[in-house]
């Protein structure tokens, strides 16, 4: 029996359920939403500003993650150790501080520093709120656990909604460096979220037994699903670094910037709901690889379109719609074919090859921007990488019972 057995009670009311999952919600808005994703927004002023090419541009998401990447190598020894909880709100309450010192700076050291940090922030809190949404799946009263995920997951785009509105108009005041302000109201945005997350969570403590974070994980059964959550983080951190740059050179007002983020936002708000069927169904593949498939198609058709606005509007829905959804069938996937007690490090492989993908993604388009064709090829290479992610993820059958099982326990 686990900690979490012992001293949270069976099942929690609907109110009870939702009111967490809101809550946890809020904290995926800030780890991911706020934290990274406002970028997109970011970079085109900042490029201008401080004179930046693509690839500087597209290095700093790439630091990003990977102090994300340490982060997630580094979350399954603190969730051995430190409430679950306790570290969510250390994550959020310390990426608002790091976010507050974007705005403080303008030198490419002092903001490829405060990046690292960030992603190291992020990802404590992201991985540890991904434990606590998949045991509260299994506490959900009335409430589907593909619901719970998506809730969690589909919180980003409230941070992603909540950037489309308040990072242009800042950006376009007439004054030196006007990006700072951009990042300060962010700052204070993450800070009232997590504020909130810490008021609505209290029924989520989970301390995890030292002698259940050990036991063996063995990646080796999932490596279908972990080459195509690779090639995820490859390919869809490219869109999200550079949509918005393209949109700017495809000629794009700012109102029109506003409503395609806010698009994006809410289909990552939506696809809370679409997809959670399909997430409680599936203990394979599938849902990775059409996820993954639809992200391609999404990617492809501003570049291929050529600056139509109604292209660029349904890239924006379905890209929105679907990316975090990748995310959260992960955990699903984790969930329904891992033991509890490895739920953990579970989620935590899955982090470590998101992040690896990311790191090199950013400056790889970043790379191929710079060089003959732009950013339509950049963005084009990252279609590719996701479609082969597609294929990948259609090769993960589901784990066997006597396999999720048979794990052995080490001396703590």
């Amino acid at each position: 029996m686990s900690v979490s057995d012992q001293t949270d009670p069976p099942t929690l009311s609907r109110r009870e359920v939702l009111l967490a999952a809101g809550g946890l919600a809020l904290a995926a808005a800030v780890s991911l939403g706020l934290s990274r994703f406002s970028y997109a927004l970011l970079l085109p002023p900042m490029h201008a500003d401080l004179g930046w090419s693509y690839f500087t541009g597209g290095l700093m998401n790439t630091l990003n993650a990977a102090g994300y990447l340490i982060g997630a190598l580094l979350a399954p020894r603190a969730l051995a150790a430190i409430d679950a909880r306790r570290l969510l709100l250390g994550g959020g309450f310390a990426a608002s501080v790091l976010l507050a010192g974007h705005g403080l700076v303008h030198g490419d050291l002092a903001l490829f520093i405060l990046r690292s940090l960030t992603g190291v922030a992020s990802a404590a809190s992201f991985v540890a709120g991904g434990v606590l949404a998949a045991r509260l799946a299994g506490r959900s009263g009335g409430v589907g656990s593909g619901l719970v995920l998506g809730l969690y997951y589909g919180g980003t785009g409230l941070g992603i909604v909540a950037s489309a509105w308040l990072v242009p108009p800042l950006t376009t005041l007439e004054r030196s460096h006007a990006w700072q302000l951009a990042w300060l109201a962010l700052a204070g945005m993450a800070l009232l979220a997590t504020i909130t997350t810490a008021r609505v969570t209290g029924s989520l403590h989970v301390p995890v037994r030292v002698a259940e974070a050990r036991q063996a994980f063995s990646w080796l059964p999932l490596t279908a699903s972990l080459s195509a959550y690779l090639m995820f983080g490859l390919g869809y951190i490219g869109y999200m670094t550079f949509i918005i740059t393209l949109l700017r050179e495809q000629g794009l007002g700012t109102g029109q910037i506003v409503a395609f983020y806010t698009l994006l936002g809410c289909g990552v708000v939506g696809s809370s709901w679409w997809w959670a069927g399909m997430l409680q169904r599936y203990r394979d593949g599938r849902s990775l690889a059409l996820l993954n498939a639809l992200l391609a198609l999404a990617t492809a058709l501003p570049v291929l379109a050529g600056g139509n606005l109604v292209a660029a509007f349904v890239s924006g829905a379905l890209f929105g719609a679907v990316f975090l959804s990748v995310v959260a069938s992960t955990t699903a996937l984790v969930r329904h074919n891992l033991a509890p007690a490895l739920w953990p490090a579970g989620i935590a492989a899955f982090t470590i090859v998101f992040a690896a993908g990311q790191i090199i993604g950013p400056s790889m388009v970043g790379r191929i921007a710079d060089g003959p064709g732009g950013l339509q090829r950049g963005l084009l290479v990252s279609a590719v990488v996701l479609a082969l992610g597609a294929v990948l993820a259609a090769l993960q059958k589901p784990l066997s019972g006597l396999a999720v099982a048979n794990t052995t326990q080490r001396p703590s």
